[in-house]
């Protein structure tokens, strides 16, 4: 199955490849605050906008994706941020660029991240860390790319030229849209043909749910479950453009909960470093080569820890650990920032770009991979949807604090320390969630059992066929 990963990964590499614009817009920053004479904080709203409007739009990527089809979703937001960025080079206001660059574009990138990257759970079941590292991977490969390609088109053409030219790259995300495309196997549509078709009444919508048992065991035979990433084959029916509840029946399953806490601390400080990386190394007196060289570090390093961290994470000894193994590389994230500002040199900063870009991109990496743990394969589309749209809220208020902290101290040891203190606390939630969880099934499996076994496997096959909502309230 892994050797598909050239085939069916690429739409998902390049689609993450194209939208790590976002990161690179932190070589706007300095040009954008030049131009039109803003403070850090003023200034710091655009990329804020772009990242908050991205994860609070990323429900409705998923919507499209289960409602029509994935390339509908990616195709529809190529087109609206390539649209976005050409407003953007003729914007003459900051507030015309919150807009343009900040909304339209950040709706764009919205469509297309969330369908592709969850796009990769409908192609592998096994060596499924590896599969999404190899998919994430394309933020890296674009950010070692774009970087220093932006800041040679921003000295040739100006910041604006170089939006104008980066609006056509992005319109390409149409064409990875293009390329994606559902995989049914041969054993799943001998299945469909023994379930046979049902009828759906007026006003309902028939989408193809997969009734073959999954690697996670979530799915059983003949045992209808929400439309979702990973479900190609058999039928649901649900009411038209209604959602139905049992789509986010993972609400209430308190590791879920913990996990959405652990998120919003760690979206309060993880946009931080690329926003201000750039800035920071300027007023260290780097040069604005050697500052995007640093972007572009950041970036091939970032591709490092997306495989790597995938493929350990596969590895039998180390699978049971990934909840794990996500935590150590947020907590070392955030020890990276708190000595940042110690670092006042091109050689210094270097280590910083090279750990704090290995240990992001190990922890995007196994964001999916985590959620997919935790919910269940079945809701991954649902729950990446409302997992990224957890950090929106920070995502738009992190920056603009950062630059606050900027404006009134003078330099960047506060805004540093505010990222590295988020990234810990995120760390800390989490490793106190899964401590609790392996409390209580310590507990659990310690306490007297009074029926004989025979009762107990009676008692268990029961249970198991409780409906879906009342073993979720259990």
């Amino acid at each position: 199955m892994l050797l598909l990963t050239p085939l069916v990964a690429l739409p998902p590499v390049l689609s993450s490849d194209l939208l790590c614009v976002c990161r690179c817009f932190s070589i706007f920053f300095v040009e954008f605050q030049d131009h039109f004479g803003a403070d850090y904080s003023a200034t710091s709203w655009i990329h804020s906008l772009v990242d908050c409007t991205t994860m609070l739009c990323a429900p409705l990527g998923s919507l499209l994706m289960n409602r029509w089809s994935c390339r509908a979703a990616v195709m529809l937001g190529g087109v609206l941020s390539s649209c976005g960025l050409l407003l953007s080079s003729f914007s003459s206001s900051l507030e015309l660029l919150y807009f343009s660059m900040g909304v339209l574009t950040g709706l764009g990138f919205a469509l297309c991240y969330t369908p592709a990257i969850a796009q990769v759970g409908c192609y592998f079941r096994q060596r499924k860390a590896l599969a999404y590292g190899v998919a994430m991977s394309g933020s890296g490969i674009g950010t070692f790319v774009l970087a220093p390609a932006v800041q040679l088109l921003i000295e040739l053409y100006s910041w604006r030229g170089a939006l104008l030219v980066l609006s056509a790259v992005v319109a390409n995300l149409c064409v990875c849209g293009a390329l994606l495309r559902p995989i049914t196997l041969q054993e799943e549509e001998e299945a469909e043909e023994d379930e046979g078709a049902e009828q759906c009444g007026e006003k309902q919508l028939c989408v193809e749910v997969a009734t073959k048992p999954s690697e996670d065991g979530v799915l059983s035979s003949g045992k209808q479950l929400p439309p979702s990433s990973s479900s190609l084959n058999g039928r649901w029916c649900f009411s038209s453009w209604f959602l139905s509840s049992k789509e986010y029946r993972f609400l209430l399953l308190p590791d879920f909960l913990g996990l959405a806490v652990s998120f919003l601390v760690l979206a309060s400080g993880c946009s931080l470093p690329f926003v201000y990386l750039v800035p920071y190394a300027l007023s260290a007196g780097v040069s604005h080569q050697h500052a995007a060289f640093l972007m572009s570090i950041l970036g091939v390093i970032d591709i490092v820890g997306n495989v790597t961290f995938g493929w350990l994470t596969d590895r039998r000894c180390l699978k049971p650990y990934r909840l794990a193994c996500y935590i150590f590389s947020v907590g070392m994230e955030g020890l990276c920032c708190l000595f940042t500002p110690l670092l006042r040199s091109f050689p210094l900063l270097v280590p910083f770009a090279v750990l704090y870009g290995y240990f992001d991109g190990a922890y995007v990496a196994l964001i999916p991979v985590v959620t997919s743990d935790v919910v269940g394969a079945p809701y991954l589309s649902s729950a990446l949807g409302v997992v990224y749209f957890l950090h929106a809220i920070p995502y738009l208020i992190s920056p603009p604090i950062g630059g606050w902290l900027v404006d009134i101290t003078g330099s960047y040891t506060a805004t540093f320390f505010l990222s590295g203190a988020a990234l810990l606390a995120s760390a800390v939630v989490l490793f106190t969630v899964a401590g609790i969880r392996r409390c209580r099934l310590t507990v659990g499996k310690h306490k007297p059992l009074p029926l004989s076994p025979s009762d107990q496997s009676r008692r268990f096959d029961a249970f198991n066929k409780q409906p879906a909502s009342q073993s979720v309230a259990a």
